[in-house]
């Protein structure tokens, strides 16, 4: 493709810390940069504590052991979500229940949660899609109100903010990807924040395998053992030192997505005024998003499939998100369904993601612009 969809990119030092990495003599987890890498998180975000990982996949799973599920409970969640979301619940055992999305944010629709909660209920997992938050307030008071644990689903929201809290922070626990699709990257790779003091320390043994090794290397107790299930979430020190790289230029890559996503949105801005295709919303007065994501969403899944079809023959590569996982196979056996689902399926048949990363250029933005009108034009339809 000449404008892939995603296009990972060094953007500082990323080179030089793997070869520095190696020098310093260790390579396995918890060294030099994984230490820098937790200490930018904390104090960037202003969390108790943050832990790096091997993905936002293993994040989720040790946020499921720390809401201590047992079989049969449930977590409520949206259903236009990533796998990883359900499958780290389902994976203790635990239902995950999914509820509809709000067409304005394409998050989960808070007025639906309290219908969906059961006696079986002990948590809620929120995504906040293309880095937009979602009702945080309104969450959080279901949550109190129910005594619910809330995780925030944080992979595509890294330095978005609601109401000036960064999202990953609001919640107990917070989840962040580090994929070579996300805003800052380091191939694969992850985060858990725990904001809540009492979880830090469990958060440390289940991250190292179900030891107290993190007592042990801080000088607490001479020998380490098991006292715990937990598993290897840690990353090598050869993603943290390329992921340190990335953290140091986050406020430059943001400003660049912001500038790409911007540019769309002005460049199509006639043709959804024309009622050809519907633009994510612009701007909130109680969040700023990352960035993240640029969709459009043409009028049906035909119109869909033939603009991206139409890119595709011009080397512009979109692609559409996920299948909605109440329909899912998986969904079906280990989920369970509250309410209709008329928005997320909605979405999910029309929204078409368009190529947005930090190195694409102006001209390269404005060429993928020009092919959107040109498929409108052949259908007749354009600016009003």
């Amino acid at each position: 493709m000449k404008i892939p969809f995603n296009k990972p990119s060094a953007v500082g030092a990323e080179l030089a810390n793997i070869a520095d990495a190696l020098a310093r003599g260790h390579l396995s987890g918890d060294g030099y940069y994984t230490k820098r890498c937790n200490q930018w998180l904390e104090q960037r975000l202003d969390c108790k504590r943050a832990l790096l990982t091997h993905s936002c996949t293993g994040a989720l799973e040790m946020s499921a052991m720390l809401c201590d599920l047992a079989p049969g409970d449930e977590v409520i969640m949206p259903s236009y979500t990533f796998v990883s979301t359900a499958n780290a619940f389902a994976l203790r055992g635990a239902v995950p229940v999914f509820v509809d999305v709000r067409a304005d944010t394409v998050n989960i629709d808070e007025r639906l949660i309290e219908a969906a909660i059961s006696p079986r209920t002990k948590a809620i997992a929120v995504v906040h899609y293309a880095g937009v938050a979602c009702e945080m307030d309104a969450i959080m008071a279901i949550a109190e109100k129910h005594n619910l644990m809330v995780v925030e689903d944080a992979a595509q929201a890294l330095l978005a903010t609601y109401k000036g809290r960064n999202l990953g922070t609001i919640g107990q626990l917070g989840c962040f990807s580090f994929h070579e699709t996300k805003n800052l990257i380091s191939g694969e790779g992850g985060a858990l924040l725990i904001n809540d003091e009492r979880l830090i320390e469990r958060a440390e043994i289940i991250r190292e395998k179900g030891t107290n090794r993190s007592r042990f290397l801080r000088g607490e107790v001479d020998k380490y053992t098991w006292v715990d299930i937990g598993s290897s979430f840690l990353p090598s020190e050869l993603v943290a030192a390329f992921l340190e790289a990335q953290l140091a230029h986050g406020d430059e890559v943001i400003a660049r997505r912001k500038a790409v996503w911007a540019r769309y949105d002005a460049g199509l801005s006639e043709l959804a005024a024309g009622g050809a295709l519907e633009l994510p919303r612009a701007a909130y007065p109680d969040r700023v998003a990352n960035a993240h994501i640029f969709y459009v969403l043409p009028e049906t899944l035909e119109a869909r499939m033939a603009l991206a079809t139409y890119l595709k023959a011009r080397d512009m590569l979109s692609v559409s998100h996920y299948v909605p996982l109440h329909s899912s196979p998986g969904g079906m056996r280990w989920g369970r369904a509250s309410g209709s689902f008329a928005v997320t399926d909605d979405l999910s048949a029309r929204l078409l993601r368009l190529p947005l990363y930090f190195g694409i250029s102006d001209a390269e933005v404005d060429a993928v612009i020009d092919a959107v009108k040109g498929f409108y034009a052949t259908r007749g339809r354009g600016a009003r």
